[in-house]
């Protein structure tokens, strides 16, 4: 069911099909494994994000295209979130015959789909890192202090890749459970945003007049 080579696997080559072709439908790409099809829609969210967050720190900008990204940054996240969210789902489904997770295993405080979702933003810096250290235009050194910061990297994605596997095969073995996180993302929520539902009774009471 979860196999973390298989999810770093499918990251980078994703990564690396976006980057070339940005506009190319994830189903033209996607997996035949349900399970990685999500995987893939949560690595197109970050993919997305990553982008759009580049946009608000390009010189130039002006206050109405800070405004947009601000707005593109938001929806994006909270389907990055959704989806994360989706993969434990998929996960406990999966469980469930088994009578599992254990409930009376020790719990792990994260959760298999947060660990994808941190393997994906590492996908992408690994990704951006090399291109920096294979730049040839940069100033001297730059190539050298990038090629440190991609060993790094590549360190702490094969460290987060062995404990998704670890907590995977003791969930499956009954000696650990994990539990589905709803992260209760409050700002895209008109009823439940002050800054929003303030601003529409303000706007509310003056129609009112």
């Amino acid at each position: 069911m979860l196999s973390a080579k298989t999810i770093a696997e499918l990251h980078d080559r994703l990564t690396e099909l976006w980057h070339r072709s940005p506009t190319d439908a994830d189903e033209s790409v996607a997996p035949a494994d349900a399970f990685l099809q999500v995987v893939a829609r949560q690595h197109r969210a970050n993919f997305d994000l990553w982008h759009i967050e580049d946009e608000a720190r390009a010189p130039g900008a002006t206050d109405a295209d800070l405004a947009q990204v601000k707005r593109d940054i938001d929806s994006t996240n909270q389907l990055r979130n959704d989806l994360a969210e989706d993969l434990d789902s998929a996960l406990l489904h999966w469980l469930e015959p088994q009578q599992l997770p254990n409930v009376s295993a020790p719990l792990n405080s994260e959760s298999p789909g947060l660990m994808i979702d941190r393997l994906s933003i590492l996908a992408l810096k690994i990704y951006h890192t090399r291109e920096e250290a294979e730049r040839s235009n940069a100033a001297p050194g730059h190539s050298e202090r990038n090629l440190e910061r991609l060993a790094i990297l590549e360190t702490q994605r094969g460290d987060l890749a062995a404990c998704l596997e670890d907590i995977w095969r003791e969930t499956v073995d009954g000696t650990r459970q994990f539990k589905l996180y709803r992260q209760m993302k409050m700002y895209n929520d008109p009823s439940l945003n002050p800054a929003v539902y303030r601003k529409l009774a303000g706007h509310s009471s003056e129609s009112s007049r």
